[in-house]
This record gives C-alpha cells, sequence and structure tokens, in this order.
C-alpha cells in the first residue's frame, strides 16, 4: 500500500556528440556533445534543491553520463543505478542517416513489427518505472535519465492524449516547449497517495533554455 505522494522527474539526455549526424537509437559509443554536458549541468542545478533521494537512468552512455553530471551538483549526492525500463525505444532504424530520417519525418512506428517496439510498448516500460519508483521510493523525489519519446508518451499519458505517434511532437498544450521534450528538460509528474497511477500535477521545465 503506497500512502505518500511521490514525485518522479523524467529527465531527458543532454545533447549528443554525431559529427556523422546518424540515427544513433541503441547503438553504443554515443557521448554527450560539451552543449550537452552543459544542459545537463543545468538539470542537475535546476533538480539539487529538491531532495532528490535516487537518480535511475537508461543504460545508454548518453543517458549515464547526463545522470551522472546531475548527480554532481547535489549537495549531497544521490545513489544513482542504471535501469532497462528507462532505455531508448528499440526501433529498427539505428544507424540510418538523419537526412533518411528526415524524409521519413522520424516514423519509426509505422512498419514496425516485434520485437521492435510500437507507442504502447514504449509507454508501459516507462509505466513500470513509474510504479517501481513509487514503491521503492514512497514520499520521496526521484529521478529518471531517459530518452525523448519514451518522455513524451509518459507526458501523452498523464495528459490524457491519445497515443498516436505523430502526436508526440504536439505537446505545445501540455506545457513543452518547442512541442518536444527538449535536451536536459525535465518532465515532473506528482502522484497522488492511492495504489493506482494517478498524476496529480504534470510540469514541465528546460533549465538550460529558461536561464
Amino acid at each position: 500500500m503506497i500512502d505518500m505522494m511521490t514525485t518522479v522527474s523524467l529527465v531527458r539526455h543532454g545533447l549528443v556528440h554525431n559529427p556523422t549526424q546518424i540515427y544513433y537509437g541503441r547503438l553504443p559509443g554515443f557521448s554527450l556533445a560539451e552543449t550537452g554536458r552543459a544542459q545537463a549541468a543545468a538539470a542537475g542545478h535546476y533538480l539539487a534543491g529538491r531532495s532528490v533521494e535516487a537518480i535511475y537512468c537508461s543504460p545508454m552512455q548518453r543517458a549515464v553520463e547526463t545522470a551522472q553530471i546531475i548527480r554532481a551538483q547535489f549537495p549531497t549526492p544521490a545513489p544513482l543505478a542504471e535501469c532497462a525500463l528507462l532505455n531508448e525505444i528499440h526501433s529498427a532504424y539505428d544507424g540510418q542517416t538523419v537526412e533518411e530520417m528526415e524524409r521519413r519525418d522520424w516514423d519509426f512506428y509505422a512498419l514496425a513489427t516485434p520485437p521492435h517496439e510500437q507507442p504502447a510498448d514504449v509507454l508501459n516500460r516507462i509505466l513500470q518505472f513509474l510504479v517501481f519508483a513509487r514503491r521503492k521510493h514512497p514520499g520521496q523525489h526521484i529521478v529518471g535519465v531517459s530518452h525523448a519519446d519514451p518522455i513524451a508518451f509518459a507526458i501523452m499519458w498523464a495528459n490524457d492524449r491519445a497515443l498516436l505517434p505523430a502526436a508526440r511532437k504536439e505537446l505545445a498544450d501540455c506545457g513543452v516547449t518547442d512541442n518536444y521534450p527538449a535536451p536536459a528538460s525535465v518532465s515532473t509528474f506528482l502522484f497522488d497517495s492511492g495504489s493506482n497511477l494517478h498524476v496529480l500535477r504534470y510540469t514541465y521545465n528546460c533549465p538550460w533554455a529558461e536561464g
């Protein structure tokens, strides 16, 4: 039984160093650009005064680095652990050029078949993480460093939006700057004290853009 309100902040990783301009997805070896490191530090400063109990992150290098930088901004560093539930989407397009993905309008889902994920599969992972976070850290504030589409689908769920792939980049009416989660943006979900996942409040912040 969960009897205390829990806060979960989902942070998108910072900007990635990608000189070959490919969609890297779950490919290994992609680290943060210098700009991305500064973005992550801004997110860390924003979260530092909020009594964060623990940090979890996707196993992707860019997410691990973002989480480490965020953690380093805290007066007392919170425990940090990787969590596969926060991983990037599993798609068939890893390694495709950005030019090709732009021609596709970044549509990962229209022709996706197992084991590649549909939006509902991605959301299910994130909801599992939220359930885990509430049960392990009731009444606390938890950070999860993840990726753009998983966070976008969580925002859509929290705001009772239909889980349509194209709509994931049309989130201005949910308070999301530029319609889609920016690098190192912070999406915060406050859950009520009941046993079911019920969001009392959702807020969006992009600390590096807000100065």
